[in-house]
C-alpha cells in the first residue's frame, strides 16, 4: 500500500502537546512525533482490539517479546533473548531507573552534550554528580566525539554513561569504530552503558545502527539497551518501550529500580507494537524515503537560504539542529527576543522551535526542528523564516530576493 505522507492531520481536535501548546497561529516544529498518521494494520489492530470492550489488567504478550526479537535480528543482526528484556512504559523512564538502579548519592554519570534535556535531569533525579564531555562541531555542522576529551571527563565517581544514538538533537549515528572506543573506555573504567536507541530505526541511506551491546559479548554484560517502536511508528502516545539487559545481575538491579512503581505496557500499547512489528515494514521503507527527502530540502534551503543560519546533514532521527549563532539574532535587544533564536522565530516567524539552551552545554545559539512532517508544511516553515530573517540588519539574501520576485523560490524547494 503507497502511504500518503502529504497528508496533515487536524491534529487540534486533538489532546496533541505538539499542536495544543502554541497559538493556533503558530506552526509547531518542535517535540519529537511526527505528524503522520501510523502504519494502517497498527490503526486496524487497534480499532479491532477497542471493540472488544474491556481493558482490563495485561499480561505480557508473547508476540510483543517475539517481535522484539525478530525485529533485531533482521533489521540489527542482534540476538536477543525472551529473558533479557523488560518492557517499559517509556525509555526516559528507562534511563532514569538505570541511574538509581547502578549508582548511589554522591556518584556520578556521565553525558554528552548538547544532548536530549532528560538526560541532563536524570542524573540529578538518583541524586548523582552530573559529568558532561562537549561533543565537538566541526566546520560542516557535523559533530563527533573528542575521545580524550571523554575519558578525562571519567573520573572513580563514574559508574554510569548515558549514550544517545542516534544522537538528539545533533543527527549523528555512531560508527562501529566510534562505539568500540566509547566501551572500550567504559570497560576500562568499569562504567555502565546505559545506551537510549530509541531513535535506531530512523537512520539514513549510507548509514547503519549498530545496538553498542552488539559489539560482543563482554560490552553487552554491562549495557542497558534502552529501544521502543514509539518513535518509528509514530505511537509515542500509547506508551511502549523496553529495555535489553543481558547480565541477569545488572537486570536484577534495574527491576529492583522498579520497586512500587507500575511496571509493563498497557494493553493496547503492547497490541499497536506488535502489529508495528509484524506488519510496520513497507510503512517504514516509505517513511524513510519521505524524511530523507525532507531532510536534503531543508538542508540545501538552510545552509543557501538562510543568512547565518547552518545545520549538518542528520543521519538519522527527524530532527535538525540549526546553527544561530552567526544570523545576527544573538545581538538583537528587542523586548521579548533579546538574542534568542527560539523566541526569535516564535515572534517574527512564528514558529516553534526547540530552545536550543535547553539540551545544555553547546546549545546555546541552536534550535532544534522536526522535520518529519507533510512538504507542505515544512516549506511553509522554511518561507515564515526566510521573511523574519529580513528584519536583521546586513542579513538579507539578495539571490533568494531575485528568485522571489521571479517566482521561482517555492520551486527550489
Amino acid at each position: 500500500m503507497t502511504v500518503n505522507f502529504d497528508f496533515l492531520p487536524d491534529r487540534r481536535i486533538t489532546e496533541s502537546a505538539k499542536w495544543r501548546s502554541y497559538h493556533p497561529d503558530i506552526l509547531p516544529m518542535w517535540i519529537a512525533d511526527m505528524d503522520f498518521l501510523s502504519p494502517e494494520p497498527v490503526i486496524q489492530a487497534l480499532c479491532a482490539r477497542a471493540r472488544h470492550g474491556v481493558f482490563g489488567y495485561p499480561e505480557e504478550m508473547p508476540d510483543l517479546i517475539q517481535g522484539i526479537i525478530d525485529w533485531s535480528a533482521r533489521h540489527y543482526g542482534w540476538s536477543v533473548k525472551p529473558e533479557e528484556i523488560v518492557l517499559l512504559p517509556g525509555v526516559v523512564t528507562g534511563f532514569n531507573l538505570a541511574c538509581q538502579a547502578v549508582a548511589v548519592q554522591g556518584e556520578a554519570a556521565l553525558v554528552q552534550t548538547p544532548v536530549y534535556p532528560p538526560f541532563l535531569t536524570a542524573p540529578d533525579h538518583a541524586r548523582l554528580q552530573r559529568q558532561e564531555n562537549l561533543l565537538e562541531r566541526d566546520a560542516d555542522g557535523d559533530y563527533q566525539v573528542n575521545f580524550e576529551a571523554f575519558e578525562a571527563a571519567i573520573t572513580p565517581q563514574t559508574r554510569i554513561f548515558i549514550l544517545c544514538n542516534p544522537h538528539n538533537p545533533v543527527g549523528r549515528v555512531f560508527r562501529r569504530d566510534e562505539l568500540e572506543r566509547i566501551a572500550e573506555l567504559c570497560l576500562k573504567h568499569d562504567v555502565i552503558i546505559c545506551s537510549d536507541e530509541i531513535h535506531c530505526d530512523l537512520v539514513y541511506q549510507g548509514h547503519r545502527h549498530i545496538p553498542i551491546a552488539a559489539l560482543d559479548p563482554e560490552v553487552a554484560r554491562q549495557t542497558i539497551t534502552l529501544m521502543a517502536p514509539s518513535k518509528t511508528f509514530n505511537i509515542a502516545g500509547l506508551g511502549c518501550s523496553f529495555a535489553v539487559i543481558p547480565d541477569s545481575q545488572l537486570r536484577q538491579k534495574f527491576n529492583h529500580a522498579r520497586r512500587g512503581l507500575v511496571n509493563g505496557v498497557n494493553a493496547l500499547a503492547q497490541v499497536a507494537a506488535v502489529a508495528a512489528y509484524r506488519e510496520g515494514e513497507s510503512w517504514l521503507e516509505q517513511l524513510l524515503q519521505y524524511l530523507q527527502q525532507n531532510r536534503d530540502l531543508l538542508y540545501d534551503c538552510v545552509n543557501r537560504e538562510l543568512p547565518g543560519i547552518s545545520m549538518g546533514r542528520p543521519e538519522g532521527t527527524y530532527l535538525a539542529w540549526l546553527d544561530c549563532r552567526q544570523s545576527g539574532i544573538l545581538d538583537l535587544q528587542e523586548n521579548g527576543i533579546e538574542g534568542n533564536p527560539y523566541r526569535f522565530f516564535m515572534e517574527k516567524a512564528r514558529v516553534a522551535f526547540n530552545d536550543g539552551e535547553y539540551f545544555g552545554r553547546g546549545g546555546e545559539g541552536f534550535v532544534r526542528l522536526n522535520f518529519g512532517c507533510p512538504r507542505a508544511l515544512l516549506v511553509e516553515a522554511l518561507e515564515r523564516m526566510k521573511e523574519a530573517l529580513k528584519c536583521i540588519p546586513g542579513k538579507s539574501n539578495p539571490a533568494a530576493d531575485v528568485r522571489r520576485q521571479e517566482g521561482e523560490l517555492a520551486a527550489s524547494f
